[in-house]
């Protein structure tokens, strides 16, 4: 009797956990991986240029290509790799901002299309530009 009653009630406790925890899916092509996401710059002047690199990794099982690379406005400029980063490999996108006629926290989005399992992409900078000198 103590084992039927140990078996209903951890019988259903047991296949509940199990059903809680869904295999990993496979990877099925490239995936863009980056390392950081956004970046903050410190206090800037109005007119002065930035510029970061975001660094990323193909952490898929295919070649990689980045199609466009999309910005919300002609401030800032993204320069990309046009050739395929095979999987494993790296590369960077460079980001440009420049804040001629800006004043004020300015956050920019830019939008990464390719063919990854998780495009589309988004990285973002942002920076506090002050009245000029």
């Amino acid at each position: 009797m103590k084992r039927l009653f140990l078996f209903l009630v951890l019988f259903p406790i047991f296949f509940t956990s199990k059903a809680q925890t869904p295999a990993p899916a496979p990877k099925t092509g490239p995936v863009i991986k980056f390392l950081e996401k956004s970046h903050e710059f410190s206090d800037i002047y109005s007119g002065d240029t930035v510029y970061h690199t975001f660094k990323f990794v193909n952490d898929g099982i295919a070649p990689l290509i980045l199609s466009e690379v999309l910005v919300t406005c002609g401030c800032t400029t993204p320069t990309w790799p046009k050739e395929p980063i095979l999987p494993g490999k790296g590369a960077e996108i460079k980001v440009m901002f420049k804040s001629i006629g800006k004043e004020g926290i300015q956050n920019k989005v830019i939008t990464i299309l390719s063919n990854a399992t998780n495009s589309p992409e988004r990285i973002s900078i942002r920076v506090n530009v002050l009245p000029p000198k």
